[in-house]
């Protein structure tokens, strides 16, 4: 592994430009090329290339054309992960999704970071912190979430939001700078529930 894509890694400034991180993207971005292009049908190329491209043990993400990574191997998905158009995750540390994830469109994951000085900063330094989203949470569309940030789980972000700090688990959260707006409660899930079964009675009766 060379030196920048160890402090890449590690949190640490590093040099895009190093050649194996070039190699990487270069790599991925080929992939990504390919995948953006498949034709909505076509389930098994898409996944095929999903698996080449990203870290999804579970073998069933599904990722709506166009998505964007950086390098794609920084990125592990769980269980029942579903992306809508226009997702982009910048992946120079590392992205970890839970189970049962929804991204509405033109989400963005940004693990990468540039220093706050202009000198330092256009020397071409960079750094990134990785992200890290619970299970059972539903990105609405247009959320942004900032480098080194965690949510937890059963969390819902409003559309729009911008995640510069941890959610903690079973919130709504909106707003810019995000910040939760009340629990997600057992009414919810009482309510949720009887609309759910209103919609199978109806179904079941056509």
């Amino acid at each position: 592994m060379s030196f920048d894509k160890t402090r890449m890694l590690h949190g640490k400034l590093y040099r895009a430009d190093d050649p194996q991180l070039r190699t990487m993207h270069r790599h991925a971005q080929q992939l990504l090329y390919l995948y953006n292009q498949t034709a909505p049908e076509d389930d098994s190329a898409r996944a095929k290339l999903l698996a080449q491209i990203l870290n999804v043990p579970a073998t069933d993400a599904h990722f709506e054309p166009p998505m964007r990574m950086d390098y794609g191997v920084n990125v592990q998905v769980g269980k029942n992960f579903y992306a809508n158009f226009d997702s982009i995750l910048l992946d120079v540390a590392p992205i970890t999704i839970g189970d049962n994830v929804m991204f509405g469109p033109r989400v963005g994951i940004y693990t990468a970071g540039h220093p706050l000085s202009p000198t330092v900063r256009n020397d071409g330094l960079e750094y990134g912190h990785p992200i890290t989203i619970g299970n059972n949470v539903w990105l609405g569309g247009n959320v942004t979430v900032c480098p080194g940030v965690t949510i937890g789980d059963d969390v819902v972000i409003g559309a729009g939001a911008v995640v510069t700090r941890d959610i903690p688990s079973g919130v709504i959260a909106a707003g810019v700078p995000a910040t939760p707006i009340r629990p997600i409660t057992e009414d919810d899930e009482t309510y949720w529930q009887a609309e759910a079964a209103k919609y199978y009675s109806a179904k079941n009766n056509i």
